[in-house]
């Protein structure tokens, strides 16, 4: 098989993967919380409500699409696609398994590309969506919208440093910036980072909920104070591209986590698992994160914005500072990589 259709196999594979996980989430969504208020999720449609998400699809589809008066309609129409696009592009570095071939002397992974600086490739699109929230609120026209779209502007550049700085721990451990070398770095159970990391870990995972919009930290959206915040004006498929982008970005985040923390692929007590265990394996880390994702909205209360900021500025990032500090030093003194 030449090297160009597996390259497009793969692709359609992963990309394929990605928006059934979207699809899939907005059904887990509702069963979760559903499970936890003591009551019955969708049931009608399909066994066990299983067509759900099909059948919000077809409705979200046929729906009238409105733009509001005075709204600048070429940014209204662009923005969810700029909140959906960042996500879906991360997610081509996210090494999902080991090589699964050789063709033409070459190895085959199972990702749709293999950068060498892959980390610099996830940061830099990660910054990206929240361009999508921000235009889609100041475009609307409307005070709920654009107050919802300063707020995902604040909280981002907020968690943003903190996230990166989780990161760069990370990094200066494996001594690459190649998500596979970091996955390479975790082959055993003892080596995987969450235990060389764990305020690292903690601040990664609570900055991807910031970095998603998600609650405790969904202020850019706030049913109680802003309607529905910045995607209030939005109807039809545009207002589902503003949640299929939030859903992919959570299945990425739970990527993320996976392959910088948990050892990607790598199977506990089995190095030299098959590519299709490791897979399984991956996809089984991932689901955690995504339930931890739901279990979470429906168990925490918001927070007030004041103390979104304070624990921004005054607690993560000096905690992520003092880490990548000690994290420096202990790698000088001869004690990682």
């Amino acid at each position: 098989m030449p090297m160009p259709l597996i390259w497009l196999l793969k692709a359609a594979l992963i990309y394929g993967g990605l928006l059934l996980t979207a699809a899939i989430m907005t059904l887990a969504e509702r069963k979760v919380s559903a499970w936890i208020q003591f009551r019955h999720g969708p049931n009608r449609v399909g066994p066990f409500g299983l067509l759900q998400p099909v059948a919000d699809g077809v409705k979200l589809f046929f729906k009238e699409e409105v733009v509001p008066a005075g709204a600048n309609r070429w940014m209204f129409r662009i923005a969810p696609a700029l909140a959906a696009i960042p996500a879906m592009l991360t997610v081509a570095v996210i090494p999902f398994g080991g090589q699964i071939a050789e063709v033409e002397g070459r190895p085959v992974y199972l990702s749709v590309a293999d950068l060498d600086i892959g980390v610099l490739y996830v940061l830099a699109l990660a910054g990206l969506g929240v361009y999508g929230v921000i235009l889609g609120g100041w475009s609307s026209n409307s005070k709920y919208s654009l107050l919802g779209g300063l707020r995902a502007s604040a909280q981002m550049v907020s968690y943003e440093l903190s996230l990166i700085l989780a990161v760069l721990a990370v990094v200066a451990v494996s001594g690459s910036l190649d998500l596979r070398a970091i996955v390479a770095g975790q082959a055993h159970l003892a080596s995987w980072n969450v235990w060389s990391q764990p305020v690292a870990f903690v601040l990664f995972v609570i900055c991807g909920f910031a970095e998603t919009n998600r609650h405790p930290f969904d202020f850019a959206e706030c049913e109680p104070e802003l309607v529905g915040g910045f995607h209030t004006e939005y109807s039809s498929m545009r207002f589902a591209l503003y949640f299929l982008g939030e859903y992919c970005a959570m299945t990425v985040m739970a990527c993320l986590t996976t392959t910088l923390f948990l050892g990607g692929p790598s199977v506990p007590f089995w190095a030299g698992a098959p590519w299709w265990i490791g897979s399984f394996a991956f996809l089984l880390k991932m689901s955690c994160f995504l339930f931890l994702f739901l279990w979470v909205r429906w168990t925490l209360p918001r927070f007030r914005f004041d103390q979104l900021m304070n624990l921004g500025w005054k607690v993560f990032l000096p905690v992520a500072l003092a880490n990548i500090l000690v994290t420096g030093l202990v790698i000088s003194l001869g004690g990682g990589a």
